[in-house]
Formats: C-alpha cells, sequence, structure tokens
C-alpha cells in the first residue's frame, strides 16, 4: 500500500523538475550570452524520465516509480533570426538565437501541471485508501 504513495511522490517529483526546466527555457528564450559575458546562445533543455525511483522506500514504488534520467541539452535547438547591427550578427546581418517556441513550451507545462494534479490525486486516494483500511481494523 505505502508502495503506491512512492510511485505518486516519484511522479511529483518528475514533473516539478520537468517545470522548473520548461520555466528555464522561457526565462532565456532571449539570452545569447553566458555568466562571462561571451557569445553563448542558449540551448533549449528537456527532460527524460526513465522507469523506476531508485530512491523509493519499497521494492514496488522502486520498480514502478518514474526518475528524471538526465536534462537533454538540445545542441541543434538555434535559429538564425535576421538583425542587421548586432554585435553578434554575421557578414549577412543574421544572429544564431534560441530556437524556443513559447507556445510549445505553456503547452509542455500545462502537460506537466495536469500530470502533477494526477499524482495528487493518486496519492490522495492511496491515503483515503490507507485510512479507510485503519479504521475497518480498529
Amino acid at each position: 500500500m505505502y508502495g503506491s504513495l512512492d510511485i505518486s511522490v516519484s511522479g511529483l517529483i518528475a514533473q516539478r523538475t520537468r517545470m522548473q526546466v520548461i520555466a528555464a527555457n522561457i526565462a532565456n528564450i532571449n539570452t545569447l550570452e553566458d555568466a562571462q559575458g561571451n557569445y553563448s546562445p542558449y540551448l533549449r533543455r528537456s527532460v527524460m524520465f526513465a522507469p523506476g525511483d531508485p530512491a523509493a522506500k519499497t521494492q514496488e514504488g522502486r520498480e514502478l516509480g518514474v526518475q528524471v534520467e538526465q536534462i537533454k541539452i538540445e545542441p541543434e535547438a538555434l535559429t538564425r533570426r535576421l538583425m542587421p547591427g548586432h554585435p553578434y550578427a554575421d557578414k549577412d546581418g543574421y544572429v544564431m538565437v534560441p530556437d524556443i517556441n513559447p507556445v510549445v513550451e505553456q503547452l509542455n507545462a500545462m502537460e506537466a501541471s495536469r500530470a502533477y494534479e494526477a499524482n495528487i490525486a493518486a496519492a490522495e486516494a492511496a491515503k483515503a485508501m490507507m485510512s479507510q483500511a485503519l479504521r475497518l481494523l480498529a
């Protein structure tokens, strides 16, 4: 019974991480420089999930949960934008900028939010079942 809570918690953690990555993508949509001020356009990130949760307390939770396998940096996530006169423009006036679509990121955020809500609902249902079982035993 406690394994179901582990599974829901792993889903909550995974979706929270996904939302943080989406927020970082949106926040850096116009970022062209790294922390040292060098030209280094922000590259879109995406979260890759894997089955299982090695941090779960139960065997069932370790087998059936979900974990963030990696946060993938997409090296091809740049697009050329005509910006003549920009300090980073090439000889034709184009600058390589992050290829982040705010509409797609918003849709991903909505999907992650719904998945987060579903995990909360599953955890609440498991909690209610455990509570009912304890009442029956008492």
